[in-house]
């Protein structure tokens, strides 16, 4: 199966080099947008006649390279037709960041440990920063369109990587691991030893809660500068997050290592679930980005030969691992303890979780061994 991640590597170009790019970025975002005025008014997504009525202007007006104009008509066509394929309205698409989509060995390559990129000058070589990316650049991913973005004073190449994988079947699973997400705990792992890993979340909760402190201060302010500072303040909180779930996923692959199974809860709609839970704690549950964690987790299961696996979240804080009795009064939220009613069994309520998920994990490894 072929697997696709978008890398996204820091280029370190020169102070000339610096200025050719914007140049070449601003031409580009300015090109995209006289071509996104005449697909409006004309209608036509067809490429060959947009080609006939842009290409000369596109290289006149705006000194773009061939390449480069022809990249612009790919652009503004493939945001037409997403915009009709999500069922919007027909409306006049505007570029506003400065971005440019770059085409593998035409508008750039790697020459001699460097990044060979297209401008309106012609090709410049900047190098870019290797580490954590060297297993990319081992032959066996294939380059994709990528996009040179300017964020925040920096430059970067968001470059689609694919490589073909195998898909790790029940019969080659070793461990099953049960992987609890929650507030107080970030993960809480169970495997198929007994063995118990816990990723305290304190810090990351107090950290949650200052930026809630933050956010509410400039909201009863309400000014123009307070609604800019939000929006940065909520992109640090995003970027902060990613990099949490990042760590953990990370280090849940590293330890359990191949031919694992790992069994999340599916927290989708976690958003709408959070109107049961005490105002208090909403934000906290809400900011912990659950989804993205079981995708970090995927693809980096897939890399490493194992498997993710999502079940339903009913009942699995709430049943008893060892005499399966499930009741509400057996979990205490407030001290996040779980007490059977029934046999008296008692843990932690995270760790129970975790157990029973790595319990259905096992019960579908059987089946499907089973009837096979």
């Amino acid at each position: 199966m072929d697997m696709t991640l978008t890398a996204k590597i820091k280029i370190y170009p020169t102070a000339e080099q610096a200025e050719v790019l914007k140049d070449t970025l601003s031409a580009y975002r300015q090109a995209c947008n006289a071509v996104s005025i005449v697909i409006f008014d004309t209608k036509v997504l067809a490429q060959a006649k947009l080609h006939d009525m842009t290409y000369r202007l596109l290289r006149s007006n705006y000194a773009l390279r061939s390449q480069m104009a022809q990249s612009v008509i790919k652009t503004v066509i493939a945001r037409y037709r997403s915009l009709k394929s999500n069922g919007h309205e027909w409306t006049l698409v505007r570029f506003k960041k400065p971005e440019y989509d770059l085409v593998w060995n035409r508008d750039y390559s790697i020459v001699q440990g460097l990044f060979s990129v297209n401008t309106l000058e012609g090709r410049i070589k900047v190098p870019f920063e290797p580490k954590g990316m060297e297993p990319y650049f081992d032959g066996s991913w294939t380059f994709g369109t990528a996009k040179l973005v300017y964020k925040h004073n920096k430059f970067f190449l968001h470059i689609p990587m694919t490589k073909t994988i195998p898909t790790v079947d029940e019969h080659n699973i070793r461990q099953v691991v049960g992987v609890d997400v929650g507030v107080n705990f970030l993960a809480t792992a169970y495997d198929s030893q007994g063995k118990t890993i816990f990723f305290n979340g304190r810090k990351i909760k107090h950290m949650r809660a200052k930026y809630k402190r933050m956010r509410k201060t400039l909201q009863q302010k309400g000014t123009a500068s307070a609604r800019r500072k939000l929006k940065t303040i909520g992109q640090r909180e995003n970027r902060w997050m990613t990099d949490v779930n990042h760590a953990v996923t990370k280090a849940l692959v590293r330890q359990y290592g191949e031919r694992t199974l790992f069994v999340l809860e599916d927290l989708t709609g976690i958003r709408e679930k959070t109107e049961r839970v005490w105002i208090h704690d909403r934000y906290e549950t809400v900011s912990r980005a659950f989804y993205q964690f079981r995708q970090l987790l995927e693809y980096k299961a897939r890399l490493h030969g194992s498997k993710v696996m999502v079940v339903a979240p009913h009942y699995t804080s709430l049943t008893c691992p060892k005499c399966g009795h499930t009741e509400k009064a057996n979990r205490n939220k407030r001290t996040h303890t779980f007490c059977c009613r029934t046999c008296g069994y008692t843990s932690n309520d995270d760790r129970i979780g975790a157990m029973n998920l790595q319990r259905k994990g096992i019960e579908y490894i059987v089946e499907g061994t089973t009837q096979a």
